[in-house]
């Protein structure tokens, strides 16, 4: 069974930074793996901030999200990052990491293009 577990959420203030962090079990990265992260604040829907369609693929960032957010990975420990700097009240959300073992042509951005979601993490930005 799959299971992606989401850390690292918290309250932070304006400006700050914050890693959250998405360890994968039951699933090996490989390069056709897909991966994003994508967030949903109170009364609104959920949006994609930052995705991968493969391991050399395109990265997408959303409008918000870019020359803020970068996403990483430690493979042999199975685990996916978002590093956000600059952090804005705008950004308080609850974040989803999400990932699939198919690759994913074009924007990743489209929810059903994964199979496997973790359960959130909140992140409060202060101002």
């Amino acid at each position: 069974e799959v299971q992606l577990a989401e850390s690292g959420g918290g309250l932070v203030q304006a400006g700050g930074s914050l890693r959250l962090s998405c360890a994968a079990s039951g699933f090996s990265f490989g390069d056709s793996t897909t991966m994003g992260w994508f967030r949903q604040a109170p009364g609104k829907e959920r949006e994609g901030v930052l995705c991968i369609g493969s391991r050399r693929g395109t990265p997408y960032w959303s409008d918000s999200a870019k020359g803020r957010f970068t996403i990483t990975t430690d493979n042999a420990k199975n685990t996916m990052y978002l590093q956000m700097n600059s952090l804005k009240p705008e950004d308080t959300a609850v974040y989803f990491c999400a990932m699939d073992d198919s690759e994913t042509l074009g924007s990743c951005f489209g929810e059903s293009a994964y199979d496997y979601w973790g359960q959130g993490t909140q992140v409060t930005v202060s101002s």
